[in-house]
């Protein structure tokens, strides 16, 4: 990981705090894959459309190499709610299809600054209604459905499982993959790996301050910590990194889940940065994480 972290160095690309919204999509597209493996063929991918709360339609894609009728995965995807998209994740989710043996469906979500808080968490909500009142229609399993995401995503999917539990939807688990889940980026973890560990300070509040307001950044929707109850939530399988600025508050939402009866499966990465598990090309890390997630996947689904 210090290796890659040298060569990224002297790669000298702007960091997105130093670019518009626009100009870091655009770099973080071109870049994403870079260090993953070859995107794995596939029995089925298939582009389609989700309805927003407001109509809006959303692109968002079907993986998998299932010929009956497979369970599914909300995948939310990372970029601190400013960048990413189906592009970008889209050799992760090949390889969850892969590992899992189930469906996963990808969400273009809106970003911000264009779509503010919480406009990204009620696409979310939205598509996970979505796939559970109509997912057989394309052949899913519905009465296994599992959200998850990396990053942002994994806010946006824990999220998800809170509201899946306040309105009665049974999910089979929720899979967090180097989550954020605090209101001010404030623990100790942030101030160690903050700098020169590719998820930087400035890169956080550059895109805290395009996505949402300081006034409601307390609000559980973008900080699941701050959420009163987290007892009766689907069971969860957290994946973090051990030098990523994030990883505090990963292990702390953790313990509430724990302390609230949650089933957790906790995979710590030793020695990994953020975003390490899309660097299969480089990390062996990165491979063993998606295969962890894939076999939490087949465990809560095929108990």
């Amino acid at each position: 990981m210090a290796g890659l972290l040298e060569r990224i160095g002297r790669a000298k690309r702007t960091p997105f705090h130093a670019q518009v919204p626009a100009e870091a999509r655009a770099a973080y597209a071109m870049a994403a894959e870079v260090l993953e493996p070859p995107r794995a063929p596939l029995a089925r991918v298939e582009d389609f459309t989700v309805r927003a709360a407001d109509g809006a339609a959303l692109p968002a894609r079907l993986y998998t190499h299932h010929t009956g009728k497979p369970a599914v995965l909300l995948y939310l995807h990372g970029g601190g709610f400013v960048i990413g998209g189906l592009e970008t994740h889209d050799s992760l989710c090949r390889q969850l299809a892969l590992r899992s043996g189930g469906a996963v469906v990808a969400l273009d979500y809106r970003l911000a600054p264009e779509h503010r808080f919480p406009s990204a968490v009620d696409d979310a909500w939205a598509a996970m209604r979505w796939l559970a009142a109509h997912g057989d229609t394309m052949g899913l399993d519905t009465t296994r459905l599992a959200v998850g995401g990396d990053s942002a995503g994994g806010t946006l999917a824990a999220t998800c499982a809170i509201h899946a539990r306040d309105i009665g939807l049974p999910l089979a688990m929720q899979l967090l993959i180097t989550p954020g889940t605090t209101a001010h980026a404030d623990t100790a973890s942030h101030k160690l790996f903050g700098n020169g560990f590719l998820l930087e300070a400035a890169d956080v509040c550059w895109f805290f301050d395009h996505y949402i307001p300081h006034h409601h950044r307390r609000d559980w929707r973008f900080a699941p910590l701050e959420a009163d109850a987290l007892e009766g939530l689907a069971p969860a399988c957290m994946i973090l990194a051990e030098c990523d600025p994030l990883v505090d508050e990963g292990l702390a939402y953790a313990d509430r889940l724990r302390m609230a009866g949650v089933p957790v499966d906790l995979e710590l990465y030793r020695g990994m940065t953020h975003d390490f598990i899309k660097m299969g090309r480089a990390l062996k890390e990165a491979g063993q994480a998606q295969e962890a997630a894939g076999h939490a996947l087949r465990r809560y689904w095929f108990p």
